[in-house]
């Protein structure tokens, strides 16, 4: 599934330690940075708020790159281990960084089980900022049980974080911390307020690229 934006994305598929994994790339004419997104565990690059934030950074001359997980690009809608997950996504970030992205200012992120990714390999990645669409806090209903909190995979990144999250997300509410900020927007989950995300995402990047 190709990703919505108002221009054809350049696309491509790269080899990683699990499988092909596929890059939709929406370059910006003289980039200033590059931001890279990763979709949730069972929808695409397609989903509302990655078309919202892609929007975002390319109204601020940054070059999107959209990544599809190999597991969706063998046609599999269970996502794969996060062992996994996480090292095809360094895999594709090591790629893309030596070309087409060589020496921009890299922000990673996506969305729900993007986010944790991103947030799990910011370090390796290289990156200067993680952006955290719909973060998953706690599954549904399991706010009470700090067993099964993921709030650990926030509190690890040490560079600026921005969540945009649903006022009425069931999988939880992120607190603010030093170096994250959290942005409340109308919605749940699916983050379907395209302008409040968009927004939001905007004047974040602003401050992170200079």
């Amino acid at each position: 599934m190709t990703p919505s934006s108002a221009s054809v994305p350049a696309t491509q598929e790269l080899d990683t330690p699990h499988g092909k994994a596929r890059v939709f790339l929406l370059p910006a004419e003289q980039p200033v940075a590059a931001l890279i997104l990763g979709h949730g565990a069972g929808g695409g690059v397609s989903a509302p708020d990655l078309a919202a934030a892609s929007q975002a950074a390319g109204s601020l001359s940054v070059t999107v790159a959209l990544v599809e997980q190999p597991y969706r690009v063998a046609g599999r809608r269970s996502p794969a281990p996060a062992e996994q997950l996480d090292r095809s996504w360094l895999a594709v970030v090591d790629q893309i960084r030596e070309s087409p992205l060589a020496g921009l200012p890299l922000v990673v992120g996506g969305r729900s089980s993007g986010a944790r990714v991103a947030c799990r390999t910011a370090a390796a990645s290289g990156a200067v900022a993680v952006l955290c669409l719909a973060f998953p806090v706690h599954p549904p209903g399991r706010g009470d049980d700090p067993s099964k909190s993921r709030l650990s995979e926030l509190d690890a990144v040490k560079l600026p974080v921005l969540v945009v999250q649903g006022d009425r997300d069931p999988f939880g509410m992120p607190p603010e911390a030093p170096g994250r900020t959290v942005v409340r927007v109308p919605g749940n989950h699916a983050l379907r307020s395209s302008g409040a995300v968009r927004d939001a995402v905007a004047r974040w990047l602003v401050d992170q690229i200079g």
